[in-house]
């Protein structure tokens, strides 16, 4: 495959013969886990993207983290060393405004729980934030924001009992931080879910309401979704029928990768941000066994054997992915039962 690849059933991550830069036109970049954790930038991550920029590449910046507005998080990442400006960031408050205000009338009160950046996407709606439930809300939208305690998820839980409609910016279980993975937006959520036995409308990634939004701000006519997540970035480009490059700065592992479902497949997958630098290596061969770069990987009595030697691990890790993915499907032979293979010595191998 050469260029871009297409979104269809993925059995094997796809090839490009001109770096990313080039076959796309805007990168639609997750924020943590992918930029920066915490308050510091991911090594490779800054001086990539100012390449990538050099070659003619939009960056946009396009986070389920609703804390904070566009304008903050632009001058974070400024003061990182990736120049941006507030319209380069799209969040997941902004989506979920969106869908609230095609809710309920303009000038509606709508009760926030979350941080700035809802505070702040509401009002660019029309709409009147409030934090309690005695101000007569006709709405409740829920992002993440380090501050929200039992409080405010009590407010919640009352104001989706009496039925309002209920929007959650993201469905996030986790978030990386400087100190590690702490619990996300979804685990939040999942309290006033448990607490009212109701779901929300979800407006953030892998959802089509964030898609939207981001056409909508960006504009982009080649995009290609960059992300460490197979159940929100990767499955969220799946759903819009975009290509994606998945690197490994963030929460997935080489393991879950192996065992993804076809939703969660990346097109593309790259240690780290300077992927968006280089072509991408073909995956060939079949269900007998699958080659890239120096490595070929076979799915035998249901495990997956690597042999060869190449330079890169990451093109023996796109060989097994081919493998572990044919397998799964049921299109491969040796696998185990349902498809099930067992990747930990090949993975091992690799250093992974």
């Amino acid at each position: 495959m050469s260029d871009t690849a297409t979104t269809t059933r993925r059995t094997s991550p796809g090839g490009s013969d001109r770096p990313l830069t080039e076959a796309y036109d805007t990168a639609l970049l997750d924020l943590d886990g992918v930029v920066y954790a915490g308050p510091d930038a991911i090594e490779h991550a800054v001086e990539s993207l100012d390449a990538a920029r050099t070659a003619g590449m939009r960056l946009a910046y396009v986070t389920n983290n609703a804390s904070r507005p566009p304008k903050a998080v632009a001058e974070h990442l400024t003061e990182l060393g990736v120049p941006a400006e507030a319209s380069d960031v799209i969040n997941s408050a902004q989506a979920a405004a969106r869908l609230v205000a095609d809710k309920v009338p303009a000038g509606s009160k709508v009760l926030v729980i979350g941080g700035a950046g809802l505070l702040e996407a509401l009002a660019e709606r029309g709409l009147v934030p409030v934090r309690s439930l005695d101000e007569d809300p006709v709405a409740v939208v829920q992002g993440f924001d380090p501050t929200v305690g039992w409080q405010q998820l009590a407010e919640a839980a009352y104001a989706v009992q009496r039925g309002l409609p209920w929007v959650a910016s993201n469905t996030d279980l986790t978030i990386p931080t400087a100190r590690g993975i702490a619990p996300g937006n979804g685990a939040l959520v999942a309290a006033v879910r448990t607490a009212t036995g109701a779901e929300p409308e979800v407006a953030g990634k892998p959802m089509p309401p964030m898609h939207r939004e981001t056409v909508l701000r960006t504009g982009a006519e080649r995009p290609l979704v960059v992300g460490d997540r197979l159940d929100t970035d990767i499955e969220g480009a799946h759903n819009g029928g975009v290509d994606s490059l998945l690197v490994f700065t963030g929460v997935t592992t080489p393991a879950q990768l192996l065992a993804a479902p076809p939703e969660h497949r990346p097109t593309y997958l790259a240690a780290d941000l300077r992927g968006l630098l280089l072509a991408q290596p073909e995956v060939t061969g079949s269900a007998g066994g699958f080659a890239c770069g120096g490595w070929t990987a076979v799915v035998r009595d249901g495990v997956l054997r690597l042999d060869g030697m190449g330079e890169d691990r990451y093109d023996g890790l796109r060989a097994l992915c081919a493998a572990a993915w044919t397998a799964l499907d049921g299109t491969g032979e040796g696998s185990g039962a349902d498809g099930a293979v067992d990747g930990r010595k090949a993975l091992a191998d690799l250093g992974f």
